[in-house]
């Protein structure tokens, strides 16, 4: 019996967007980890070890402010000339700028200049990263079978804990063989890897296919001679309440799983003056079991449905979110591994694991691609880029974590609060969700008047 072409086009697209999310999202996390660890005194020395760590945080924050102008900017590209090319296109950026931090002379060597290149090449990682997320989505969430978008928009979603996990892994291992002359050499390693991992990640996104919904919507509009809008002021115009949903449904992952990783780092090393060895292998653990149960978790939106999903994850993430901070405080090792663990592993993936097909389940194709990715990255530049840094301050300020608790609940809170602004999506068509949302605004209007 010949293979069933399109269960090969789906494994294709599958392996795209997921491979290419693990590698740019283990450069991504490289920064961070690095900003964490030794950035402070490599790139912005200062006779305050706190002030320090605050501008090496703050440097790994720049990134976020480039992802909405790369939302934008592939968000375009994705829907006007394909998914394929723009993804391509984002993979390429993040990865040779990624190996050029790798090169960076440091303060010591050139002065101010080298904070400054950092900057700029973070900056750069942020617009690839922008565009990314959005087309690895819709490449997995487009090409799934009927009643499994869930699943297949979870698995692009693991990219994001696999490039945590060998990220830290990556970072922990040049720690190893590098050991004392790690400030000196053994940092860069793990930046120079994403040369051998670029060529990978390019051969596999060159041999995926596009689309097929987004070559469906183009041949339509051209059998009826249309001319295709440019989506990002339609999406502005006609999409306001699906991006408002999209964007603040982030806001219980978006800073606080930076909370729990990147912080966590620096707050481990810093403040609980315990071995880095602590915060890396807690983060590591919580990595594994978060991409072991997002999977899980779409799977399960696609028999109880997003909102119930997101809900189960939401209610984790509140009612843990002192005693994980309690047992952190501990200074046990096995109590910092748990703790981690209980948010990566129940909380967060539950309500990351939905986001791909909720978010795809929200807009039509012609502007899906846009839609999404300015909604994703925008709460990602109020929320995530700059948490981090934010806790770090309010820790020296206060000397305590229940800002950071209070931070969680209110922003976890928020996100449930969108969420159940929504209908429940999981059936819809995504080819008639466009009109579908066209017969809404109908009916309201008629009931308005």
């Amino acid at each position: 019996m010949p293979a069933d072409p399109c269960a090969e086009v789906r494994r294709k697209s599958l392996v795209s967007g997921t491979v290419g999310a693990i590698i740019e999202w283990y450069e991504y996390t490289v920064y961070g980890t690095a900003a964490a660890l030794v950035f402070g005194t490599l790139f912005f020395p200062t006779d305050e070890p706190g002030v320090s760590q605050i501008a090496a945080l703050a440097s790994f924050g720049v990134g976020f402010l480039a992802r909405p102008v790369g939302a934008f900017v592939s968000g375009h590209l994705g829907d006007k000339i394909g998914r394929k090319s723009t993804l391509i296109l984002t993979f390429l950026i993040m990865s040779g700028s990624t190996a050029a931090i790798g090169l960076l002379p440091t303060y010591d060597t050139v002065g101010v200049l080298a904070p400054v290149l950092l900057c700029i090449l973070r900056l750069t990682q942020g617009f690839a990263v922008g565009g990314e997320w959005g087309g690895a989505a819709i490449i997995a969430v487009e090409n799934a079978p009927t009643g499994r978008r869930g699943f297949f928009g979870a698995w692009p979603q693991i990219g994001v804990s696999c490039g945590l996990l060998l990220g830290t892994g990556a970072v922990a291992l040049a720690q190893a063989v590098s050991g004392d002359a790690f400030n000196t050499w053994g940092w860069r390693l793990p930046f120079l890897v994403s040369i051998v991992l670029a060529a990978v990640g390019l051969y596999i996104r060159l041999n995926a296919t596009e689309s097929p919904a987004f070559l469906a919507a183009k041949v339509e509009a051209e059998r009826k001679q249309e001319a295709q809008k440019a989506p990002i002021p339609v999406v502005f115009k006609h999409h306001r309440r699906p991006l408002m949903i999209a964007l603040f449904s982030r806001f219980a992952e978006a800073g606080n799983y930076y909370l729990f990783t990147v912080f966590l780092l620096s707050y481990v090393a810093t403040t609980l003056e315990l071995p880095k060895s602590y915060g890396l292998v807690a983060v590591m653990i919580g990595s594994a079991l978060n991409i072991a149960m997002i999977p899980v978790f779409g799977a399960v939106s696609d028999r109880i449905g997003r909102k119930k999903t997101f809900f189960f994850g939401a209610t984790v993430i509140i009612l843990s979110a002192w005693p994980i901070f309690a047992m952190i405080q501990t200074g046990q090792q096995v109590a910092i591994v748990l703790g981690v663990a209980i948010f990566l592993a129940l909380g967060h993936a539950a309500v990351y694991s939905v986001l791909p097909a909720f978010y795809c389940e929200l807009f039509p194709t012609n502007v899906r691609y846009t839609g999404i990715s300015v909604g994703y990255q925008t709460a990602a530049i109020l929320l995530a880029g700059f948490t981090p840094m934010i806790a770090s301050a309010l820790v020296l300020w206060t000397g305590g974590t229940c800002p950071l608790v209070a931070i969680i609940v209110v922003t976890t809170l928020i996100a449930a609060g969108a969420v159940a602004a929504a209908r429940e999506t999981k059936d819809l068509n995504l080819a008639t969700i466009g009109e579908v949302s066209a017969l809404d605004k109908s009916r309201r209007e008629m009931s308005h008047s």
